[in-house]
């Protein structure tokens, strides 16, 4: 029955593998390119596992930021997850030992393939749960250390000037993911709010009223408290308040 449950969990999860091969390789030549040993990738992509909020911690620490701003920026950065567990406190009620990973490790390519898929007949569904997750995982890591490594080779070699650019493969993606997210919902008004919220808050650093290293913290603020204010009116509106 395990060896079932494995098959399936692998193979729901293999457009995940692909996934995370193609921005997980990006990431651990990115992490090696900014000075840092190439098992720092495999570190992090244990112990942190936040994609996104890996990418940008990087580039924080690179910066010299401060551990209490680099704190708040990736509660920011990933306080989406508390919405995501929330949703699934009924599904995860009889998943037992597995529980605590499960919380963990919930990216939001996880978090789809948990919420739309069914567990088999007679398995036990903290196994099935916790097998996709840690597939998940495992393909993230495989494609930190395939960058890490590639990035340590090219170095050596002195082809780093290769790299230039790989940075921003997780910028592409969440274009992409934004490009689709628009195209479902038609709601433009909140990329339209990221957009000039971080123009404001660029142009405030550029204007020295803010350092530079709270650019990406401003501007998920000032984000946040648009969202709030712009919603928050349209719903009052909308029930009549």
């Amino acid at each position: 029955m395990n060896k079932y449950i494995f098959k399936q969990a692998f193979k729901i999860s293999t457009p995940i593998l692909f996934g995370y091969l193609a921005i997980g390789i990006p990431f651990g030549i990115n992490i090696v390119a900014a000075g840092y040993p190439w098992w720092m990738s495999v570190l992090m992509s244990v112990f942190m596992y936040a994609g996104a909020g890996q990418y940008i911690a990087v580039g924080l620490f690179a910066a010299g930021v401060p551990l209490p701003q680099i704190l708040i920026t990736e509660l920011f950065v990933n306080i989406r997850h508390i919405v995501y567990g929330l949703s699934l406190i009924t599904k995860f009620k009889q998943v037992g030992k597995w529980k605590p990973y499960l919380v963990f490790s919930l990216t939001d390519e996880t978090y789809a393939l948990l919420t739309s898929t069914e567990v088999p007949p007679r398995a036990d569904p903290g196994f099935f749960y916790g097998m996709i997750a840690l597939l998940d995982q495992c393909y993230w890591i495989l494609g930190s250390v395939i960058g890490a490594a590639a990035c340590s080779v090219l170095q050596h070699f002195h082809l780093d000037h290769y790299l230039r650019g790989v940075d921003f493969a997780l910028t592409a993606m969440f274009v992409v993911i934004l490009i689709e997210q628009i195209k479902k919902s038609g709601d433009v008004v909140p990329p339209l709010i990221g957009l000039l919220t971080s123009a404001a808050a660029v142009a405030l650093c550029k204007l020295g009223v803010l350092p530079s290293t709270n650019v990406i913290l401003v501007a998920i603020v000032f984000g946040i408290a648009a969202i709030i204010l712009v919603r928050g009116r349209l719903f009052f509106k909308k029930e009549g308040k």
